[in-house]
């Protein structure tokens, strides 16, 4: 039990994600990979909800009360949204499924998160989104967890 509680946690923490997770839960706690991909996969969504739902009142509420927070997030959302308005145009749905599937550092589901809030994508449309790129990322990272996919043919030697 010890094994999962912690992947869980692992999952669900911003760096590791399930990329830190699923590897830990077969090659530490020899947990079967279907295992480990089920119980990331859910330990990585338990803070997207939270993201999705509390960020947009969170960022309003700090707008309206600071000063500082108007500035900052005025700034954030017409930097971001002028910078990469047309990309996110063409691309938004299929952009944030690849930014949470790729299973590189700074990407994931917290990222995906992130960017669907900066971007206005309504959570009713992120979450499955993201839950799609949770997917492909825990799909990619268990089959090179368990072997079946070899990263070292990326690498040039």
């Amino acid at each position: 039990m010890n094994g999962i509680i912690q992947t869980l946690l692992l999952s669900a923490m911003p760096i590791s994600e399930l990329r830190g997770a699923i590897p830990v839960a077969i090659g530490i706690y020899n947990m079967p990979w279907w295992q480990a991909f089920v119980i990331a996969v859910v330990g990585n969504m338990i803070p997207v909800f939270f993201i999705l739902w509390f960020l947009d009142p969170v960022s309003k509420w700090l707008m309206k009360n600071f000063k500082f927070f108007n500035k900052f997030f005025t700034w954030l959302f017409d930097y971001n949204r002028k910078r990469h308005a047309k990309k996110m145009e063409i691309y938004r749905e299929l952009a944030l499924v690849i930014l949470v599937a790729i299973p590189l550092p700074l990407t994931g589901a917290w990222t995906g998160s992130l960017a669907a809030f900066l971007f206005g994508i309504p959570y009713k449309k992120a979450l499955p989104l993201i839950f799609l790129g949770v997917l492909i990322a825990g799909a990619v990272v268990t089959l090179v967890s368990v072997g079946v996919l070899n990263v070292s043919i990326f690498i040039k030697h």
